[in-house]
Order: C-alpha cells, then sequence, then structure tokens
C-alpha cells in the first residue's frame, strides 16, 4: 500500500507506475521484503528532500508548513462532515490528546497482530493508484531518515525517539518503511522491535514471568545521559535478532513481538488487591476492595423536589380526542401537519377539517368491517399494530386519531424491512405478548412490504399472525350518517403503548392511559408556553418520544400547525430544517443534538438564514451530557443569524415517564443557563464534585430545566433498597406524577420494580404514599431546582465496583486524533461479564481506505486514552468492514445485536485488540509452593487419618495356573525364537498371521512353519551379506506387514537387535526422512534392512536432498533372498541380554529409544496372554501402528508367543476405506480387537453418517467382548463414549470399549477392561462405574477432588484399564520420592518383570535419566526398585469387586509431566485448556497449546472462511479466562492440518512451538494479547 509520506512528493507518472507494480510483486510474493525495499528506495531516492540533520530532533508540529488561520482551518475540518458534533467537546478532544501526551513519556510499545495476506482488506486501492494529495495540511510531512526506515547508529537515538512519539502521539505522517502485511506484521511492528532492541532491557536470569502483578524491571525508554552510542541490533533478513529472558538469542519475527509483548507486560500493574471471596474452593478469585481515598458523598438528605401547579386553563378540552372534535368542526380549515417530500416541496397539508373526518372513517372500518358483524375482529380495548414508514406523518396521525375515537389501543411501531430484520423479532414478540391481530398501514408501506411469490405478506421471524389493513380513504367505507364516535372524558383506559428496547434487546410496551395522555399534554402546553395556531417544525421520530407528544399529540390540543421533516429529506439536506423554520416562521422547534451538528457542517452554502422566530429549540436528547457541544456550537454559528441563547431548551425524557424536566424559555437573555464541570472519576464512585475546567477527565454537563408541572421528582440509589441520595450523589432520578406511563404490557414483575417505587429517607421510612417511577436516567437535582443528568442505566458500566457510562467512553474513542480511520457515528460501547466483573467491548467500523498500520496506531491510542481518562481497561476493541454492524430501523447502531454477535463469534472484524493483561485484576492469586512436608509425616498423616498408602497391583503371576502347553511355553523356552521353533516343529500349518488389503481380502498371511522358514533365510541373509556379529543392531524400516514380523524373527535368528523403524512417507520425504535417518544413527544400527520400493526410496534424488545418503549404512533389500538355511539358530546366553531395542518420539519432540531385555520380552508376552485369555485357537484383529511400544508388541510377538491369529489392518489404509478394521472384526466374528485413538477418530468421523448404511451390509459388532485403545496418554473419554454411542446400533456393546495405558519404561501397565459388578448392577447396564469427576481447579494445586457429575470446573476421567498380572503400581510425590495416601495426585510409579532396562543413548549420559529406570522411595518400602513412568495420575479403591472376589483399584491417568504447564504457581495440563477452546466456537476443529516465557500461546485450527479466524481471538481469550483463570498471551489461528500429530494420535506441541518461533506456520492470524 503506497505510503502516506508519498503523497506530498510530486512523483512522475512512470515512477508512480513502476511503484505499484513493485507492490504488486510483493503482495504475491515474487519479491522478498529486502529486495523490495532495496528497489523501492532508488525508485524515489531522488525525489526526496533531503531534510538537514538538525531538523531531526525538531518535534513534527514545527515542520508542518504554513497554513491559513486555525479558524478557517477549523471550518475546513469541519465541513468534511466527517466529525459527529454529538460527542464532540473541544475540551474534551484537548484532554485526551493531552493525556496521550503523558503516554508519549511512558512510551508503550504494543505488538502490532500479524495477518495473512488474504485477509488484509482488499477495499483499499492505494496499492495501485497514486495517492490522493488534496488531503489538506495534516498529512504533509517530509519524510524521515534513510529510506529504508532503519536508523542508522550516529541518529538512531534521535530518531526513535522520534518516530515513537509519532506512532504513540500519532502525528499521521507514516515513516516511509512499506506497511506491507505478511504473515510477521507489518513495518510498524519491525520499527517496534528495533525501538525494543535499542531499550536497554535488563537480563533476567530466568524468563520473565509476565504473570506477576508488578515488576521491579519497569522499561526504560529514555537514553541514560551522556551515552552516545545507540545498540543497534544486528539483522537477520527480515528478523529482528532479540535475546529471550535467559539471554538466549532467538532469531525470529515471532519471538521479537513475544518478547516486545513480555517487555510491554512488565510495566507494573494497578495496585493488587487484597481481600478475596472464594469461588467454592481454595482457588481465590480477588474482590475489589474500596479504595479508602476513593470520594464519599458528604451532603445532607436530598429533599424531594415539586414542579409548579399545573394550572387548569377554562377551555382545556376534557379529552384529546374532544379536543379534535372541537378543532374538525369550529376550524376545519386550518393546517394540522404538512409533510414533505425528498426535495423539501410541500407534499401534503392535512387540515383539522380533514382529520378529523378520516380518523372518524378509520375508527368505524376498524370497529365493523373487520371480522363479521357478529364477530367482529376488534373491539375498543384490543391492541392493533401502526406499522407506518418515516415519511408518512399524516397516514400515521389519522390512523392513531382513528384508534383513539374507536377507543381501541395503537401500539406504534417500525416498518420490517426484511424477514430477519435485528430487532424486528423482539418487537414480533411484542406483538404477540399484546394479543395484536390487525396492523394498520399506509398502501405505499403495504406494497413495499416483502411478499412470498402468491404476493402474501409472509409471516416475519417471531411475529404473530396478522391481518393487514390499508387505512387510505378511498380502500374505506364511508360511515353511516347517524353514526358518531363516542367520546368520553379521559380516564383511565389504555390510551396507547409505546415500544422500548431494553439494554438486551429485549422489546418492552409502555401502557399510557388516556388521563396520562391528556394531563401530559397539558404539562408540556404549560411547561412551553403553547398558544392556539403556533408552528412548529419537527425533526424527530413521530411514532414514540418527544416527537409524538409534541408533534402528534400536544400540537392537536392547541390547534398547532406541524411541519414535518423526514429522516430521508435530512439526509439529502441536512439544511432542511433551519430552511422551514424561516420560511414559516417556525416558533419552535423539536431536533436532536445530531440534526444541529448536520446543520452546522452543511450551513456554509446558506446566505439567508434568520432564526430570530424562534422562541423554543427543543432538544430531545439534552440528557446525553455530550449534546452540550453540538449546542454551544450550533450557538456559536447561528447567533449572528438571530438565535437567542435562551431559546435553546434541552429536555430529559424516557419511555417510563414520558417527559422528566424541560428548559422552559425565558425572555431573560441575561440569565445563562446552568453548568456543571464534574469530576469523571467522583461520577465513577457515583458521587458529585465540581472540578476546575483544567482537569483532563472532566464531564461538563448542561441542565435540562425544571421538573415537569404537577410532577414530583427525587433520586435514589440505582441498586439496592430505592433509599434517597444525598446532595452530592449520583442516584436514578423517579417521579411521581398523573402524566407518566402505567406499566410494562403484560409484565406484573417488572411494572412492579419500575412503575411501583416507594423512595425511603434514610431512617427508612416512605417519602410519600404514592409510588413513584424510575425514569432510568443518572443524575441529580442541582441548585434551584434544576435538573442534571449524567447518563442511562442502560448505558452503565459496572467495572470493579466502579461505573462507566457507554457514551463517555464512546466520547473519548472519538477525541482520539486522527479520525480519519473509522466512521464517527458508528461506534458500539457494551460490557461483557468475563470472570465475574464486566469488561469493556469497543466495536467501530472501519473506513475502507485505511491501512492495517493506522487502524492498529489508532487503536493502541483509543485504550491509552480511555485508560488514562478513564482509568479503565478495555477488554476488546474491535474493528469492523464497513456497513457491517447490525442497524436500528433509524440508522443507529443495534447495541444488543452486535454484543450478541460479539459472543456468538459472528462479528467478522477486521481487527481486534485484546487488552486481558491490564484489565483482568481479580485473577487468584499465583500459587506460592509451600515448604514440602517431609514424606515421612505424610504417611503417619495417612495413616492416621485412616488413609491407605495408594499401591495396586495386578495378579500375582506365581498364583495362575497355566495349562500343560502354556506351562511347557514358560518353563522350557526363556526365549520368543525357541517358541516360534518349537511352534513350527508342533503345529506347522496352525495359521498365525493374517494381513488385510484395503478392499478388506487377505494381501498376506504366515503359519508357524512359513515364517519361521522365512525367518532362517534372513539370518543367512544377514551373516553372509552383512557380515554380521552378534549383538550388532539392524534397523527395519518395513510397513505394516508380514515382512517386519519375519525380519524381526531373523534378526532373533542370527543374534542381532532389531530396531523397527517407520517409513519414510513418500510424498513427504523432506520432514520423515532426516527421523529415519536420525534412528539408524542413534540406535549405531550397523545395517538397514527393507523392502525393495523403500530401498531406492532412500537413495532418491529426493532422498539426498533431505539427508546425506552416502553415510546410510549397509542396505539389505529383502524381497530376494538366499534359498539356504543357517548352520545354527542362535541362542542367547542370558535371558538379560538385549532382545530389541524401541525407539519412540514422544509428545514433548525427544526421541528415546528402551532397552528390552529376552528376560522382559517373554514376561511381557505372558502377562498379555493372561490378560487378554489368548489361546491357539483365538483370533485377534489388531490396527494399530507396529513401530513401538505395545502397538508394536501385539502386531510381532503376542501370537508366537501365545499361539492365536492375528489380524493385522495397516491404520494407513483406513484413509481410503474408513469400514475397513469395524468391517473386518464383524467378518471374522473377532471377539477382542485393539486400535489406537486416530483409528477410532477416523471411524467416528469418517462413519458417522454411515451406520445404516453398514448395517444394511451386514456389520455386526455384537460379539466384540473387548475393544483397547493402546494410549500413551489420559483417556480420551469423549472419543471414546462418542465411539460408542455411534456404534451402539450395529450391536456394540457399551463396556466394551476401554484403554490401555503404557509409557516408556513399562510399554503397557494396563491393558483390558474389567468384567466388575456392584452386587446391585449384575444384570443391568448402569453407567460406567470406572469414570470418576474430580475438581479441576484442585488438579492444578496437584490435588484430587472428587465431585459429582455436572457441577462446576468438573472434568470426567476413565481409568486406564486393568493392571496387568504381575505389575505393581505406586503413587510417589514426583519432587520427594515419598508415597502418597489413596486419591492423591502424584507420579505412577511402576515395578515388573517386563519393565525396560533402560534408555539407549549413543553418548551414554544415562545417568541423568537412570533414575527413571531404578528409584527407590524416600520412605516406606525403601528396598523395591521401581521405574518412574513421568506420569502423573492417581489410585482409587472402589466398591466394585472382579471375578475373584477381590476390591478393585482403579488406576487414573492424568497426564505426562513434560507436557503439563507450570503457569501461576499451578500446573495445567494442556489437554484441559485445549478441550475449553474447541467447545469455544462451532469453527475451531483442533487447538494446541503451549508456553513461551510464561506466555500461554494457543493455536486454532479455522474450519471455516477466513474472515471468521478474528471473531475466534476474544472467544479463545473469554473460555480460558473463565474456566481456567488463565489470560491467553497470543492466539495464533492457522489452517486445518497444520498442528503436528504422531502415529498414535498425539499432538506433537513442541514441534508446532518450534514451528510458530520459527515463523513457518503460515497462520491466517496471530493476535498479540496486551
Amino acid at each position: 500500500m503506497a505510503d502516506r509520506s508519498l503523497e506530498g512528493m510530486a512523483l512522475p507518472l512512470e515512477v508512480r507506475a513502476r511503484l505499484a507494480e513493485l507492490e504488486l510483486e510483493l503482495s504475491e510474493g515474487d519479491i522478498t521484503q529486502k529486495g523490495y525495499e532495496k528497489k523501492r528506495s532508488k525508485l524515489i531516492g531522488a525525489y526526496l528532500p533531503q531534510p538537514p540533520r538538525v531538523d531531526q530532533a525538531l518535534p513534527q508540529e514545527r515542520r508542518a508548513p504554513v497554513t491559513p488561520s486555525s479558524a478557517s482551518r477549523y471550518h475546513r475540518r469541519r465541513s468534511s462532515g466527517s466529525r459527529d458534533e454529538r460527542y464532540r467537546s473541544d475540551v474534551h478532544t484537548e484532554a485526551v490528546q493531552a493525556a496521550l501526551a503523558k503516554h508519549k513519556e511512558r512510551k508503550m510499545a504494543v505488538p502490532m497482530p500479524s495477518k495473512r495476506r488474504s485477509l488484509v482488506v482488499q477495499t483499499s486501492m492505494d496499492a495501485y493508484t497514486p495517492p490522493d494529495t488534496s488531503s489538506g495540511s495534516e498529512d504533509e510531512g517530509s519524510v524521515q531518515g534513510d529510506s529504508q526506515g532503519t536508523p542508522t547508529s550516529s541518529q538512531g537515538s534521535i530518531n526513535m525517539e522520534h518516530w515513537i512519539s509519532q506512532a504513540i502521539h500519532g502525528s499521521t505522517t507514516s515513516t516511509t518503511s512499506s506497511s506491507s502485511t505478511q504473515s510477521g506484521g507489518s513495518g510498524a511492528a519491525h520499527r517496534l522491535a528495533d525501538v525494543m532492541a535499542q531499550t536497554h532491557i535488563e537480563n533476567h536470569s530466568a524468563p520473565p514471568d509476565v504473570t506477576t502483578y508488578t515488576s521491579e524491571h519497569s522499561i526504560q525508554v529514555e537514553r541514560p545521559q551522556g551515552s552516545t552510542t545507540s545498540r543497534t541490533a544486528p539483522k537477520y533478513g527480515n528478523a529482528e535478532l532479540m535475546e529471550t529472558g535467559d539471554g538466549v538469542p532467538v532469531s525470529s519475527r515471532v519471538s521479537a513481538k513475544i518478547q516486545q509483548l513480555v517487555n510491554t507486560l512488565k510495566r507494573p500493574k494497578r495496585p493488587p488487591l487484597r481481600e478475596f471471596f472464594v469461588d467454592d474452593f481454595e482457588e481465590l478469585l480477588e474482590v475489589q476492595q474500596p479504595d479508602p481515598n476513593q470520594p464519599k458523598p458528604e451532603g445532607a438528605q436530598m429533599l424531594a423536589t415539586r414542579g409548579e401547579q399545573l394550572g387548569v386553563v377554562t377551555n382545556w378540552p376534557p379529552s384529546l380526542e374532544a379536543a379534535l372534535q372541537r378543532w374538525g368542526t369550529i376550524s376545519p380549515k386550518a393546517p394540522c401537519l404538512t409533510t414533505m417530500d425528498t426535495n423539501g416541496k410541500p407534499l401534503y397539508i392535512l387540515t383539522y377539517g380533514k382529520l378529523w373526518t378520516r380518523s372518524m372513517k378509520v375508527a368505524y372500518n376498524i370497529l365493523h368491517k373487520l371480522g363479521t358483524k357478529q364477530e367482529p375482529m376488534v373491539r375498543p380495548g384490543d391492541r392493533v399494530a401502526l406499522v407506518f414508514p418515516n415519511n408518512d406523518p399524516a397516514a400515521f396521525m389519522v390512523a392513531f386519531y382513528g384508534c383513539l375515537l374507536a377507543e381501541v389501543v395503537p401500539v406504534p411501531i417500525e416498518v420490517p424491512l426484511t424477514r430477519k430484520d435485528a430487532g424486528s423479532q423482539q418487537i414480533g414478540f411484542l406483538l404477540g405478548s399484546c394479543g395484536v391481530t390487525v396492523a394498520l398501514t399506509s398502501d405505499a408501506c403495504h406494497k413495499g412490504l416483502p411478499k412470498s411469490p402468491t404476493g402474501e405478506i409472509p409471516q416475519f421471524k417471531g411475529w404473530p399472525k396478522l391481518l393487514w389493513f390499508v387505512t387510505e380513504s378511498k380502500h374505506l367505507s364511508k360511515p353511516p350518517r347517524d353514526w358518531f364516535p363516542h367520546i368520553k372524558d379521559a380516564n383511565n383506559d389504555t390510551a396507547y403503548i409505546e415500544y422500548k428496547t431494553c439494554k438486551d434487546g429485549s422489546v418492552l410496551g409502555v401502557t399510557v392511559t388516556r388521563i396520562a395522555l391528556l394531563t401530559h399534554c397539558q404539562a408540556l402546553t404549560q411547561a412551553c408556553g403553547y398558544t392556539e395556531a403556533e408552528t412548529i417544525v419537527n425533526v424527530l421520530d413521530f411514532k414514540k418520544d418527544v416527537g409524538l407528544w409534541h408533534g402528534i399529540l400536544t400540537s392537536v390540543m392547541n390547534m398547532m400547525h406541524v411541519i414535518s421533516i423526514p429522516y430521508s429529506l435530512m439526509k439529502v439536506n441536512p439544511l432542511s430544517w433551519i430552511q422551514k423554520v424561516c420560511q414559516y416562521k417556525a416558533k419552535v422547534a423539536c431536533v436532536k443534538s445530531r440534526d444541529m451538528h448536520w446543520a452546522l457542517v452543511a450551513h456554509r452554502d446558506q446566505r439567508d438564514v434568520n432564526l430570530s422566530s424562534l422562541r423554543m429549540l427543543i432538544v430531545a436528547d439534552g440528557a446525553n451530557p455530550w449534546s452540550i457541544s453540538s449546542c454551544d456550537a450550533f450557538l456559536n454559528v447561528f447567533q449572528s443569524k438571530g438565535l437567542r441563547q435562551e431559546v435553546i431548551c434541552p429536555c430529559a425524557s424516557s419511555p417510563e415517564a414520558l417527559t422528566v424536566a424541560i428548559r422552559r424559555p425565558t425572555d431573560d437573555s441575561n440569565q445563562p443557563p446552568g453548568r456543571g464541570v464534574l469530576s469523571m472519576h467522583g461520577l465513577t464512585y457515583g458521587v458529585i464534585r465540581v472540578d476546575s475546567e483544567e482537569k483532563l477527565s472532566v464531564l461538563t454537563v448542561q441542565d435540562v430545566g425544571l421538573v415537569m408541572p404537577g410532577a414530583i421528582m427525587c433520586s435514589v440509589k440505582p441498586d439496592g433498597i430505592p433509599q434517597l441520595c444525598r446532595t452530592d450523589e449520583i442516584g436514578e432520578l423517579c417521579v411521581c406524577a398523573v402524566a407518566t406511563g402505567t406499566s410494562y404490557y403484560g409484565l406484573s414483575g417488572m411494572t412492579k420494580n419500575t412503575f411501583e417505587v416507594f423512595p425511603m429517607t434514610s431512617s427508612g421510612a416512605p417519602i410519600s404514599e404514592y409510588p413513584f417511577i424510575r425514569t432510568g436516567l443518572l443524575g441529580f437535582v442541582g441548585p434551584g431546582g434544576l435538573v442534571f443528568v449524567v447518563g442511562k442505566m442502560d448505558g452503565l458500566m459496572v467495572v470493579s465496583g466502579r461505573r462507566h457510562n457507554a457514551d463517555d467512553i464512546v466520547a473519548t474513542a472519538l477525541a482520539v486524533e486522527p479520525m480519519k480511520f473509522v466512521y464517527r457515528g458508528r461506534i458500539a460501547v457494551f460490557s461483557v461479564t468475563v470472570l465475574h466483573d464486566e469488561r469493556i467491548v469497543i466495536v467501530a467500523e472501519q473506513r475502507p481506505d485505511s491501512t492495517e498500520e493506522d487502524s492498529f496506531q489508532w487503536m493502541s491510542r483509543v485504550l491509552q486514552a480511555i485508560d488514562s481518562i478513564h482509568q479503565v481497561g478495555v477488554y476488546c476493541l474491535a474493528l469492523v468492514p464497513a456497513n457491517t454492524l447490525p442497524k436500528t430501523p433509524l440508522g443507529g447502531i443495534h447495541l444488543s445485536e452486535t454484543k450478541q454477535l460479539f459472543l456468538e463469534g459472528s462479528l467478522h472484524p477486521c481487527n481486534v485488540l485484546m487488552c486481558p493483561h491490564t484489565c483482568v485484576t481479580n485473577l487468584p492469586k499465583p500459587r506460592q509452593k509451600q515448604p514440602e512436608i517431609g514424606p515421612a509425616s505424610v504417611m503417619v498423616g495417612n495413616l492416621v487419618s485412616g488413609k491407605r498408602i495408594a499401591q495396586a497391583s495386578g495378579r500375582d503371576l506365581g498364583q495362575i495356573e497355566d495349562n500343560d502347553q502354556a506351562r511347557k511355553v514358560r518353563t522350557e523356552f526363556l526365549f520368543l525364537s525357541e517358541v516360534l521353533q518349537w511352534r513350527a516343529q508342533t503345529t506347522p500349518d496352525h495359521l498365525l498371521y493374517t494381513l488385510l488389503n484395503c478392499r478388506g481380502t487377505i494381501a498376506n498371511s504366515l503359519t508357524c512353519v512359513q515364517l519361521h522358514k522365512r525367518a532362517e533365510k534372513i539370518a543367512v541373509m544377514l551373516m553372509e551379506r552383512g557380515h554380521l556379529q552378534d549383538g550388532d543392531h539392524v534397523a527395519l524400516v518395513y510397513p505394516p506387514g508380514i515382512d517386519l514380523i519375519a525380519a524381526f524373527y531373523g534378526c532373533l535368528y542370527a543374534g542381532c537387535v532389531p530396531i523397527t523403524v517407520r517409513p519414510p512417507h513418500p510424498q513427504n520425504i523432506a520432514t520423515t526422512l532426516p527421523t529415519v535417518k536420525m534412528i539408524v544413527e542413534v540406535s549405531r544400527s550397523a545395517c538397514l534392512m527393507t523392502t525393495q520400493l523403500i530401498c531406492k526410496l532412500l537413495r532418491s534424488r529426493e532422498a539426498a536432498a533431505a539427508v546425506d545418503v552416502r553415510t546410510w549404512p549397509l542396505i539389505l533389500d529383502t524381497d530376494d533372498l538366499p534359498k539356504k538355511r543357517p548352520a545354527q539358530i542362535y541362542k542367547p546366553s542370558n535371558p538379560d541380554m538385549l532382545a530389541y531395542l524401541d525407539f519412540s518420539v514422544s509428545t514433548t519432540g525427544m526421541l528415546a529409544g528402551v532397552k528390552m531385555s529376552h528376560a522382559a520380552t517373554s514376561a511381557f508376552c505372558r502377562s498379555i496372554k493372561l490378560q487378554c485369555e489368548l489361546y491357539p485357537s483365538r483370533e485377534v484383529a489388531i490396527c494399530l501402528d507396529p513401530y513401538c511400544g505395545l502397538g508394536f508388541v501385539l502386531w510381532c510377538l503376542c501370537s508366537v508367543y501365545s499361539g492365536h491369529q492375528s489380524i493385522l489392518i495397516p491404520p494407513s489404509e483406513l484413509e481410503t476405506n474408513p469400514a475397513l478394521w469395524l468391517l473386518a472384526v464383524s467378518q471374522y466374528k473377532v471377539r477382542d480387537t485393539f486400535c489406537s485413538y486416530s483409528v477410532m477418530e477416523l471411524c467416528t468421523k469418517g462413519l458417522g453418517s454411515q451406520t445404516e448404511s453398514l448395517k444394511a451390509r451386514g456389520l455386526d459388532l455384537s460379539r466384540v467382548r473387548t475393544c483397547v485403545v493402546v494410549a500413551e496418554e489420559r483417556p480420551r473419554i469423549a472419543l471414546t463414549q462418542s465411539f460408542s454411542k455411534l456404534f451402539k446400533d450395529l450391536g456394540l456393546h457399551p463396556r466394551a470399549v476401554s484403554t490401555s495405558f503404557g509409557c516408556r519404561v513399562n510399554l503397557a501397565i494396563c491393558l483390558q477392561p474389567h468384567r466388575l459388578w456392584t452386587l446391585a448392577e449384575q444384570g443391568t447396564s448402569g453407567p460406567d462405574p470406572t469414570t470418576v469427576y474430580v475438581d479441576m481447579r484442585a488438579l492444578r494445586h496437584d490435588r484430587v477432588r472428587l465431585v459429582e457429575r455436572g457441577s462446576p470446573h468438573s472434568l470426567p476421567l476413565m481409568e486406564s484399564g486393568k493392571i496387568l498380572p504381575g505389575v505393581r503400581i505406586i503413587i510417589a510425590n514426583p519432587e520427594t520420592k515419598g508415597p502418597l495416601g489413596d486419591s492423591h495426585l502424584g507420579e505412577i510409579w511402576v515395578h515388573s518383570a517386563h519393565n525396560a532396562s533402560g534408555y539407549f543413548t549413543i553418548y551414554g549420559d544415562e545417568s541423568l535419566q537412570s533414575d527413571h529406570f531404578n528409584s527407590r522411595l524416600s520412605f516406606g518400602d525403601t528396598q523395591t526398585i521401581w521405574a518412574r513412568t513421568g506420569y502423573l495420575g492417581f489410585l482409587r479403591r472402589t466398591e466394585l469387586t472382579d471375578a475373584n472376589g477381590e476390591r478393585h483399584d482403579a488406576l487414573y491417568v492424568v497426564g505426562a509431566l513434560d507436557e503439563a504447564m507450570e503457569l501461576r504457581g499451578m500446573r495445567y495440563h494442556p489437554i484441559d485448556i485445549e478441550t475449553s477452546v474447541i467447545r469455544a466456537h462451532k469453527s475451531v476443529t483442533e487447538c494446541a497449546v503451549f508456553t513461551w516465557t510464561n506466555l500461554l500461546v494457543v493455536v486454532v485450527e479455522l474450519d471455516g472462511s477466513e474472515q471468521e479466524a478474528l471473531d475466534l481471538v476474544p472467544l479463545v481469550t473469554n473460555v480460558v479466562l473463565e474456566e481456567h483463570y488463565l489470560i491467553v498471551g497470543v492466539v495464533v489461528v492457522v489452517d486445518i492440518g497444520v498442528i503436528p500429530i504422531n502415529s498414535r494420535g498425539e499432538k506433537q506441541r513442541m514441534h508446532l512451538r518450534d514451528g510458530f518461533l520459527a515463523d513457518q506456520l503460515d497462520p491466517i492470524y496471530v493476535a498479540y494479547n496486551m
């Protein structure tokens, strides 16, 4: 995007064209950023003005070109129409500028989010067109520094200071670094990183903890005195070289940003809070303590204020209909209403005579022409809807008075524009609750309503069924001569219902009785001094509020003439109302401050404006404190045109209390109106403190006049019991009068709270026997009975006990210059509740031509301004594309709908800045680790409290009787190779292995003798071709299948040690081959055996690009075997010798190989045989990867040991045929099957919709007794449950599915589900007895607390299967190594004959890990040698018994110690946070979290359009705060499939972390939370 700084330069056209080409090349990735900047600086170098060196230090303002006088500049700026005077106040703007200037001293650096190119708003055209140079004096500054935007060392510090002052204080000229937005961010971020690199940050010995409240090291950006050399960081390509907190250099743009974020967060926070409340647990959330210095009200208790007596004038009519009848008959020609077309020409004049006859006609037709004579549709007292557009007041007026005459109740509403119009649904609920069945409308409006193809008006969403009735005279029957409406005196019947939209978007109907209607008209007549035949100009909406009361009701009572200006005309000609005042010499005008502002913007074109006829200019939104600036500015400009100061009359109103107060028009021009300059700080505590205007944070309010005639007013505390306020306290204004609404239609409870309030004195006595009505306005009654309003209850946000008004926040945001990035009138401010407090959210519409960088700078300055002026943090600031926020019918922003979209994640912002670090101050205190109690005391404590030590074991191997054959295998053969030879002799043709292909047919099979012979040939090959010795290591690189098994036994026959290695993926050699190479090298393999195909692959050109192919060991291809047998088969001399090595990459990215001895291997096979009851007659289906852990043992070893048949299904085949595994299980009538989580997930996702068709194909799972998921992690309970539920219809028993648990030190500790019973449960399928619910917050403190299902913060844990025979487990404290009690969380230690005998490493640094395999308890049984699994878990003795009648001990695995994250002193398991995040939004398919320098980074995969990416940022932040009390530091949104997952279906979070820090993820969006 072309730089702002080029705007002032006259570049030749060809240079501009070449620049545009360059931009294009950069955007399409044909040129690097560096190359782009080089070429670009070359192109424009000649045209750059060379500023003198001295000038560098001058502030920007002084070098601005000389401009015309400031007054004319003010006019130019105003006439552009971009400023919305409603919220404008010069004082306030100056205050904001001053506050930002203060921040300038603090120099806060905010890292900019990075975005993928496709996400950058494409509407910005200045990438291809020369930028417009007519932007006025403010934009024309010269370009600083050298063209690269990277400072040289001599001028570096000055230039940087200068740049920061610009970035933070925002002179609008941008430095010339290109603002390209590749995924790493943009120029601003690079320069910020430069600033950070130059900033001398003290090196911490450990990574900085950003989770504490304050830090001794705050950032000092100022140079130390006398230091002339500035430290510039060396650059690597596009990255800044940063040091992490512990001094490790990290060359990466991402880490530079994170470092910057860390530094920003180290600024001291608001003071920490002291008191706590218990969040039903020991983890305490802080409760905001009242500030001891906060202002408290000191005044006396206020007295209720009375308005003047309502003087009864003799000729006032007894009811409004009587007034209409009177004027309609005695002066039928008098004009009542003049309507305008969009050109401002009078369209139509409605006289009092016509109004009277037409409304009579409407009344007659409503009562007599709807329904039948016997069954009229509408009877007196029924409610009917009035649906009229804003440009047709005459039709509305006729219909309204027609309803009054017919004694039916009109409910005026907006015209529904579409079927799903924002908020129209709620209107439908109102109509339904009012029992409306008929809607009156005009001809034009009826034609314009959306229709179905048959011409019917469809039913709008949420609306009752309506009969549409057109009120134009030509459609109506004439009433008979003898028919007259029944005109009574005003009584307590309902006259009309006015709708009101609440803060949450719901719509209520306020009922107004006939007597209230009449009294209100009388009170307005008296207060405004209305007289007969006066002319009044009305710009307001005539359907409700001030527009209805003055322009439709009171006008008729006084036979006045109303000139109605529609909104559509105001949009075309904002001056139209002023022109009509002049043209008709109107005495009164009803406007909003917006209309005054619009007139100001447009008034220059007008010569002959004369406003001297006006005696009263009613400002309907005068209660908005920010209207004062419009009033002042309007008076300023139009005083010279005859406008008198005393004519401006602000009023305050509310739907419930009608007109609350209005300033009276006086003839005395000497008496200035009331003003109050109030301290905003005081207001947040509800206290009035008058402030001198020098202070930054003040609110200037104007009075809204006196209480209405005949009314009493007081103010009460906004919450709790309605107690009278003190004189210097802000409260909710309450009114007691006849002229008010009486109820919310049909809602008695809410009515009582609002319309029947009895204010109390401090002694508890009510001040009056009559009820008061809450107006919803916050304010006070000042000296002289003047009423002041400071805000609305609806706009109130209570953040940490202080009250803020949404309007005030909007005003501050709008005062931040320059305003050219967002639309002034389109800002929404609301609060959302997160973690027990309200948090402020600001949403604004961004102009299409603003760049990322501009908007981001504006956003960060808004945050600073609000922080300075209101002392409150903004939780989230979002910018959305132009015209995307939901609108109200009159064009404003629909607040509740916007909030709803934000919370649902469907707002689709184009920019988001979250600041949870600054706002959320009520997090629990970080946990301080207590000095550990000695293990001996723990043990004694457990014994005293009657708790048993947490230990459990599988069945004792010695006590299990084997049959003869099994005993023979156990006693005679110590080695698997011997078992295979024995089986080849005794049962040569017994089938051991069957391999299936993707079509489910048999690809290959092996009998005992076939396997034996094949293994012999391979042994010969190893000895003869490979010249291998006993004990040499051989890498087996095979696809899952029969070859792998034969090669394994061939190695055993030759006395070699096999290592199974997953072959490289042919489509992905670059990433998979290095792992193969690494395992081959680390395992010291002397030879590599594989198939012919893979052999070619290992030596291919692609392979040579990934690894050094010259260093492969000898490669043997086993497709072509020698025909001879070995002289003899090797027999190990000692069962403790190495049988094979098991290599696996852990989830933390560590490659670990463990040594399995022959004794351990045989013991392992025996244990599995006994647990799973495996015999030669059994068949087992295995769908696992055969390269490590239990998967390898089940695939290669168990069948040979136990003799059963294994049906082998390679998991990779399921990608082409997801039903393969289950069809095989069904076809072979298998009782036991083993799979991995990735297989189970593939079936759940891939077959979810196909269960019916599978049933038709005969798939039957009713014979499955056990389906075991082989895993090394906490059981994924949601997945296993959904799998069980999904395939229940195909006969799968709900208890069949279970999990196993193994780890590096012991490949299988638990396996198989239990056959368990409680006495009551035999024969019934109750809930799964092996699932418990624990408190997630207790787990963070390493404690286990069982809770009920569904209780807050509960986490379901499933037991990890039955402990294998011969395995003993104990739970120990990982730090002190002392034994723990039952149901305590600790590390799982295991003792068994099949433990691995140690790690196999090339460097021999086994001492580091030696205690993993031989640890002893520090207390209690100190003799047994245990292996440490590295997993946290707990044991729990259950009430269940197993088949032997033994009480059953269940093992629950919580998570790996390596994976756990220490944050705020607590231990978090990534999976818990990830589960919460995946639930947060429907588009999140997968999530992974990790930490970096104590920042929590959340990576989410987005399944949806890239436009949804930014919706996820607030939702992810919210859910992690709510459920885990953690603040997310960085949110990274990526494409599906970016999070790496290993063969076991486990997330590789550390690989992901490395990829993120090396900037290799190509993220859609990266958000850095402040």
